[in-house]
């Protein structure tokens, strides 16, 4: 029987989300033939933990779901044990990666692909702790029921389980690697404030994280369709599409990756507060041709208090100018990425890590001169605002040279990160989740 690890990596308390991906879990149990490893990846303060470890024991018992909770010490003494074996000569340096002393979006979630292989699932599928499920008719509708009908199968087996399909013919011998749909609510970005304010100020915003070459129609463009997810259209019934799937139509607080396809080749970045840096996979997807689906289960965002806080705020545009400067290096990875195509894949269909870490070394000798200039708009703008946009716009100008190496350096650890991947892997695959007392470590 196989496995999935359903994983919820969280640094906010979400009882609610833990009880509903308990939810999901049996949902999933109930109506396929599988084991369900429920992964929290918790990284709150003690009093949060123990409410979601409260949460965890209502969950009602079945004889196919396993509970993981994880607080960050029990995360590191796991990932000490597999770095320590997994032949790489900076094992130091890659803890720190996976388990950073700040916040990083790739690296929480590249530590549920980690225990994902440790606890021999074939599939990872990720929620995020500021989302709801839509229900229609009194029934919730659960992402998972889409991604368990075809995930890890060849295409062309899973076409009978879709609506509809558009993959070409050649590709329908493939394994499919990402199946996933979007949100609807509010924006994922939280800048819809700067949309209210000046809406001049908030399209010369959003349009730095396009290439600088693109012309003032495809910003505009950009624009309009970033970080809407699927807009806010109620769910009414269920359609799915074979494909290979738009990065711009999915999410990552709605998305199922197959393990030996994907998330055991290729790590995501570890980027330190970069908002989208968990985004990569989404995109090696597609460029490399892997069959998707693309389903209609979107996922309610919603925006939690901190982020409007003051150094919720300050916290929050720090990582969305990161995300800016990230582009840099992001969209020269992406467009070598779509040249290569299938040669981004080894014999058996999977992604070929060596060529990603290339492509990201590469990246790194790029002129900063761009990302020189996507500071001086976003300086302009947000003086432009006013207030505390302008306070920040003040922070910015003192951190400028800091942000624009943390920017290249960013990459480089990617790159290393990549390139370590398999042995890590590997390492995790001979890893007990626990250290038991008397066990090496």
């Amino acid at each position: 029987m196989r496995s999935i690890c359903l994983t919820l990596p969280t640094n906010r308390p979400c009882p609610e989300t833990i009880a509903a991906l308990g939810e999901e879990a049996a949902h999933a149990a109930d109506h396929f033939d599988i084991d369900v490893h429920v992964l929290v990846l918790d990284s709150c303060p003690p009093p949060d933990h123990a409410a979601h470890a409260a949460a965890l024991r209502r969950l009602p018992a079945h004889p196919r779901i396993t509970a993981h909770h994880l607080d960050e010490a029990a995360q590191r003494d796991f990932l000490t044990r597999v770095t320590a074996h997994s032949g790489s000569a900076k094992p130091e340096l890659l803890l720190d990666l996976m388990l950073p002393d700040g916040l990083s979006y790739g690296a929480c979630t590249n530590r549920a692909f980690l225990i994902a292989a440790a606890l021999g699932c074939d599939s990872v599928h990720r929620r995020d702790s500021d989302s709801r499920y839509q229900s229609v008719a009194g029934r919730t509708v659960f992402p998972v029921h889409h991604e368990l009908l075809s995930l890890g199968a060849r295409a062309a087996d899973a076409v009978p389980g879709v609506t509809e399909s558009t993959l070409p013919g050649p590709l329908l011998e493939r394994r499919v690697a990402m199946v996933g749909s979007s949100f609807v609510g509010e924006p994922s970005v939280d800048i819809a404030q700067i949309r209210d304010a000046d809406p001049g100020v908030y399209h010369d915003v959003v349009s730095l994280w396009a290439p600088e070459g693109w012309s003032a129609e495809q910003k505009r463009e950009l624009v309009e369709e970033s970080f809407t997810g699927a807009g806010t259209h109620p769910f009414t019934a269920d359609h799915s599409l074979l494909t290979v799937v738009d990065p711009m139509r999915v999410d990552m607080c709605n998305i199922a990756f197959h393990g030996d396809t994907i998330t055991e080749r290729v790590p995501l970045p570890p980027a330190r507060d970069t908002i989208g840096s968990d985004y990569f996979l989404i995109h090696l997807v597609h460029d490399a041709r892997l069959p998707g689906v693309l389903h209609n289960r979107n996922i309610v965002n919603y925006y939690t208090g901190e982020r409007r806080t003051g150094p919720g705020f300050l916290a929050y545009q720090t990582r969305f100018a990161k995300f800016l400067l990230s582009m840099l290096y992001f969209h020269f990875v992406y467009d070598r990425m779509a040249e290569a195509g299938d040669a981004l894949l080894d014999e058996h269909g999977r992604a070929r890590p060596a060529g990603v870490a290339a492509l990201a070394r590469e990246s790194t000798g790029l002129d900063t001169a761009e990302n020189v200039r996507r500071l001086d708009a976003l300086d302009t703008a947000y003086r432009r605002l006013g207030g505390r946009y302008a306070d920040f716009a003040d922070l910015l100008a003192g951190r400028r040279a800091r942000l624009l190496d943390e920017a290249r350096g960013d990459m480089a650890d990617f790159a290393l990160l990549t390139e370590a991947w398999e042995g890590m892997v590997a390492a995790a695959k001979a890893t007990p989740l626990a250290h038991s007392p008397g066990q090496p470590r």
